[in-house]
């Protein structure tokens, strides 16, 4: 029996509510998952996380491995019980973090080698380490082992990408049979291929034929503009199974997940609603605002009235402005707060216009408030 449940369609575009059910839950889509990449989502607790509506979080296989170390992590049981979360994770592989971070790292046909940007140690990740760890992580959702290109990238490269990244994820679908009962983890496969439309298609063709519970297009929002991005995700999403939930990494802005959400998409992560709380900025049904600017020093409202999260039922503007000007810690915590509750009722609103299939009007109503255009569709 599939994992997957679609639910909901619209009529009048690819937009799709589902379920997901995980060893720790069931996940309602479209989801945003929180990033806590070090078993935090920064300034949240997991009370506030479940308050604000968090379904299910991403954590990082590259940190997590290197420190605290899956030594540590396993005598709680895995991540739920050392972090204090009872609801689902999914967990990275860390391969763009090595690719990132890693002071020293060389990619071949075995994995990854790498210097821990840490401490300078020496490390090698296989794909069938990757599985390992995030088994031994007790994650909900695992990811392959992908490997991570730059934009702009030369087709040969983009190639070469696609071809090592499918070859990993057959040695990562091995290696989790081979695991059996040790671990109950959803193993999703991710598509590669840069901005290339040829090796898109080959990608999700290949990686579709594995039979993974689930699939993620990888290597978007990597500094190409937002139009290419919006044209791969479109172009790619229609070539991954139908019957399973599609995942859209790394990608955050909020048009960008309902733009993407009218594609077929069904999951997303990004560190844009935390970062952008503790750099002062709040999301609202009416656009960003800067908490930081003077005109609020006397503003009286609510950051976002007609909210109800934490934040917005006991603070005001001038508030929030007053302790982001004096770097207080409460600061971060409150922003962050408003900003994922933002996020996470978005994805419930949008589930519901989907169920009521009015997701083209729900659209249009986003797109007024905040004053902006869609992008136009150039397929």
């Amino acid at each position: 029996m599939s994992a997957f449940l679609i639910e909901a369609r619209s009529s009048e575009t690819k937009a799709r509510a589902g379920r997901l059910k995980t060893g720790k839950g069931t996940v309602k889509t479209p989801v945003f998952m929180p990033v806590g990449t070090l078993a935090t989502v920064k300034a949240m607790s997991p009370e506030d996380l479940v308050e604000c509506g968090a379904q299910i979080i991403l954590a990082n296989t590259y940190h997590l491995y290197l420190r605290p170390g899956c030594d540590i992590v396993e005598l709680f049981g895995g991540l739920h019980g050392f972090m204090n979360w009872h609801r689902p994770v999914l967990t990275d592989s860390g391969g763009f973090q090595i690719y990132s971070l890693a002071k020293m790292s060389e990619i071949t046909e075995n994995g990854y080698a790498f210097q821990s940007h840490i401490d300078g140690s020496r490390h090698l990740i296989t794909p069938e380490d990757a599985v390992n760890i995030q088994a031994r992580l007790n994650s909900d959702i695992m990811m392959c082992l992908d490997q991570c290109i730059s934009y702009p990238a030369t087709e040969n490269e983009a190639e070469d990408a696609h071809r090592l990244t499918v070859s990993w994820a057959k040695r990562c679908r091995e290696q989790k049979t081979r695991l059996g009962e040790l671990s109950d983890g959803l193993l999703f496969g991710i598509v590669q291929g840069g901005m290339y439309r040829r090796l898109r298609e080959l990608s999700a063709k290949a990686l579709a034929e594995l039979d993974f519970p689930g699939y993620a297009i990888g290597g978007l929002s990597v500094g190409e503009p937002r139009e290419l991005m919006y044209e791969t995700a479109r172009f790619t999403l229609p070539f991954l199974p139908e019957q399973k939930p599609r995942y859209v990494m790394g990608v955050g802005r909020p048009e960008d997940l309902v733009e993407m959400v009218g594609y077929g998409a069904d999951m997303f992560d990004c560190v844009m609603p935390t970062r952008n709380a503790r750099n002062g900025q709040l999301f609202t049904a009416a656009g960003t605002i800067n908490i930081n600017n003077s005109r609020f020093r006397t503003d009286t409202e609510a950051p976002e009235p007609g909210c109800t999260c934490y934040t917005c039922r006991g603070y005001s503007r001038a508030y929030l402005h007053h302790l982001y000007r004096n770097r207080e810690l409460l600061s971060c915590r409150l922003n962050t707060i408003h900003n994922i509750h933002y996020y996470t009722d978005l994805m419930r609103r949008l589930r519901e216009a989907i169920k009521n299939d009015d997701f083209p009007e729900f659209k249009k109503k986003f797109y007024d408030k905040r004053d902006l255009h869609p992008p136009k569709d150039k397929n």
